[in-house]
């Protein structure tokens, strides 16, 4: 698949342990010392030995000046979308439009029932879903002076007053895998974020080909999406000396622009931002001016 042009970036996927907090959120501070440009925390409000990921990321946003702040997913589920639009927005003007918002569908559903979430099918989720961006987008919209109304089936408004904006564009991105999922990514997002290492019949290609097919039908460019990817577990093969040529690849393969690393290893971390990063930024600066010629 094609390069989309975009901008690299590096990130962090971190666990929220509430075993030592200060650890997590000093770890989060690393990130951003070692020049990662994005920190984002895995959201399972249904697990007693994580942190409440959303409180999380408003201490670390207080905590450090420069790097972008993101859960990885959050879990809609369980977080009413007209008021995580105004979390979000407040949370980017807090901190000088550093939030971004990435969403998922929802999975581990007895989990979720039992916090008492609502069961839904696989279509009725991404069904949700669709209406959840269509809530968070109109709140935002304070340039629109008329009361919000979205007539959903799942998450229904009906006269919601709008605002705060954000102090930023805050992309929506979806955590997808599924054909109606990633149809809707194509529809309505901003941004694709799967996992490669947890998904071991992740294929990217065809991914983007649904995504790209399916915003050209909603009149969208496709290029306007990002593509991003978790790489967790085993998802890079050999030493970290290895892994550039191989993210480079993601790259100018299949227009991966932005790679969050799953670890909580700070050495790793560094090494990722310091030697990794930098490494990959070079050989995709080579390929694209070499292709410009």
């Amino acid at each position: 698949m094609p390069d989309y042009g975009h901008e690299l970036s590096f990130g962090a996927f971190l666990t929220p342990s509430n075993a030592d907090p200060a650890a997590v959120v000093a770890l989060a501070v690393h990130c951003e010392d070692a020049g990662l440009d994005l920190v984002t925390f895995q959201d399972h409000p249904y697990q007693p030995r994580f942190l409440d990921t959303w409180t999380l990321l408003s201490y670390v946003a207080a905590r450090t000046r420069r790097v972008r702040l993101s859960g990885n997913v959050l879990n809609l589920p369980l977080r009413q979308p007209a008021v995580l639009a105004r979390s979000v927005a407040s949370l980017d003007l807090l901190s000088g439009g550093r939030t971004e918002l990435a969403l998922g569908a929802g999975a581990f559903w007895d989990a979720i029932v039992a916090m008492g979430g609502t069961r839904l099918s696989a279509g009725e989720a991404v069904q949700a879903l669709g209406e959840a961006i269509d809530v968070v987008r109109g709140i935002w919209d304070t340039t629109d002076r008329r009361p919000l109304k979205v007539p959903g089936e799942f998450h229904r408004l009906d006269g919601a007053k709008r605002g705060p904006a954000p102090a930023h564009d805050v992309p929506i991105v979806l955590g997808a895998y599924g054909p109606r999922m990633l149809t809707l990514v194509g529809r309505k997002a901003d941004g694709w974020l799967p996992s490669l290492g947890f998904a071991r019949d992740l294929d990217l290609g065809a991914g983007n080909e649904r995504i790209d097919a399916a915003a050209v039908e909603a009149g969208r460019d496709p290029r306007a999406i990002r593509r991003m990817l978790n790489v967790v577990g085993d998802g890079l093969h050999g030493t970290v000396a290895d892994w550039p040529e191989q993210v480079a690849e993601l790259a100018l393969r299949d227009g991966i622009s932005s790679f969050v690393l799953g670890t909580d290893d700070p050495e790793l971390l560094s090494r990722y931002a310091r030697e990794v990063a930098p490494a990959v930024r070079e050989q995709v600066a080579t390929a694209r001016d070499g292709r410009a010629t």
